[in-house]
């Protein structure tokens, strides 16, 4: 397509971090939709705790599994035609939740959104490499990750009140067929770089000078090395990458407990009505947002401040693991306003540390961002498969404070990773026929 131009650069990036951020506020909904059903289908289905730690888990299960394939798959077609097919059959999954009989289907169900939703942060990563200079990359990432708590903080009241008048199968009808529409309009409206109408000439070259990798070439050539065992091997093989990983898990830990179970513990333990329940559901996602943007900015404005990379990057992320430690707290108080702060506290530390998807930009090789992009996502979405199911075994007898001190212990940990593994980000390059560059640590 013809670009517009003119010599002040455009601004067609941000219409695009638009689209993806409502396309991340989606995705959260397809996958909170079932923590905030919980209760009602334990009942209906005659779920134990255990049992129902399981299907909350089972998203996970695929999402996990698959995040190595989802990033290949993003690195092999691009993002307009692969996330329109993921928002349109992932909907559609979540229409079919209403025709669930009992565990097993539902189980499967949890597990094609799963496999369904794998491609999407890939995805997102390769937007955002592609659109957005490296000293806007982590703000970038900020505010797409944001949509994620801002459509929870808004909706979960919302998902609540048609929880209790439609019941969960009208909560599944209303996500699904949202996501279903703007699968069509992502279609519609995204364009990479190179084939927006709306970006000129200004802004293509604002962008790549500043690191955007929108113009990778021999495409063809590179792919057929996505596929090598060896390559994988680079990307499992770093001190560095390995800090990273950890503290993903750690980071993850903290938001599945609030995508699956806070639902449950704010009526079973904490006795909330469900509607109240709702409403005060949002206070902690409303505190993540606001640390993730906090984080974000901060760590590119100490970019541009010249401090070193190692120090603009980590710093946020780990103050934001060390706060998400007092989600413990809320165990020393029976006051709900004391509850609601320590979780809220908590939430916002590990926003704070969700800007950790830049580490994704810095440390991979140009061709293998959706590879890299994908290993990190795995690691990191392990804690979707196995919150839940501990937590489950954790509240068996009714009391959620042993989960609580699970994921706090998770969060000191991940801090520890990022203070002692994670040491000064440089690159270097990997001994390998195809040349390509991969960034690792070196002490």
């Amino acid at each position: 397509m013809e670009q517009i131009s003119s010599k002040k650069p455009t601004r067609a990036r941000y219409g695009m971090l638009a689209l993806v951020f409502v396309n991340v506020a989606i995705s959260y909904l397809d996958r909170t939709n079932i923590g905030v059903a919980a209760s009602a289908l334990g009942k209906d289905l005659h779920l134990s705790k255990i049992e129902l730690g399981y299907i909350l888990s089972a998203f996970g299960w695929a999402y996990a599994a698959l995040q190595i394939p989802g990033g290949l798959i993003a690195d092999r077609f691009g993002p307009r035609i692969l996330y329109a097919f993921c928002l349109i059959t992932w909907s559609i999954v979540t229409l079919a939740h209403v025709l669930v009989r009992g565990i097993a289907s539902l189980f499967f169900l949890r597990l094609a959104t799963g496999t369904l939703e794998a491609p999407s942060y890939p995805i997102n990563n390769r937007v955002v490499t592609s659109w957005f200079p490296d000293n806007e990359r982590a703000s970038a990432i900020a505010m797409y990750v944001s949509g994620q708590f801002i459509g929870l903080a808004f909706l979960s009241p919302i998902l609540a009140i048609v929880q209790v008048y439609a019941g969960w199968q009208g909560l599944f009808i209303g996500t699904g067929l949202v996501g279903l529409i703007w699968g069509i309009v992502w279609y519609l409206f995204y364009r990479d770089p190179l084939d927006s109408p709306n970006v000129n000439q200004a802004e293509l070259d604002y962008i790549e000078e500043g690191g955007g990798l929108f113009r990778v070439k021999d495409r063809t050539k590179a792919q057929a090395n996505l596929w090598r065992w060896s390559n994988v091997k680079h990307i499992f093989s770093s001190r560095t990458l390995w800090g990273v990983y950890i503290g993903q898990f750690a980071v993850n830990a903290t938001l599945w407990f609030f995508l699956t179970w806070f639902p449950t513990y704010l009526v079973e333990y904490r006795h909330l009505g469900f509607i109240k329940s709702g409403y005060l559901a949002s206070v902690p996602f409303l505190a993540a947002c606001a640390g993730l943007l906090l984080s974000g900015f901060l760590s590119d404005r100490l970019v541009k401040q010249g401090k070193s990379v190692s120090m603009a990057r980590k710093a946020p992320i780990i103050v934001g693991l060390l706060l998400s430690v007092s989600i413990v707290g809320a165990n020393y108080t029976n006051d709900t306003a004391l509850v609601i702060f320590f979780l809220s506290l908590a939430f916002f530390g590990s926003g704070m540390a969700l800007i950790s998807w830049v580490f994704v930009s810095i440390l991979s090789p140009k061709e293998l961002i959706g590879l890299t992009g994908g290993v990190f996502n795995f690691m990191g979405n392990l804690a979707s498969i196995v919150v839940p199911i501990v937590i489950g075994y954790l509240v068996q007898g009714g009391d959620f404070k042993p989960a609580l001190v699970f994921i706090g212990a998770l969060g000191l940990i991940g801090a520890c990773s990022y203070i002692f593994l994670v040491g000064k980000i440089e690159r270097v390059v990997i001994p390998d026929t195809t040349n390509l560059l991969f960034v690792s640590n070196q002490k």
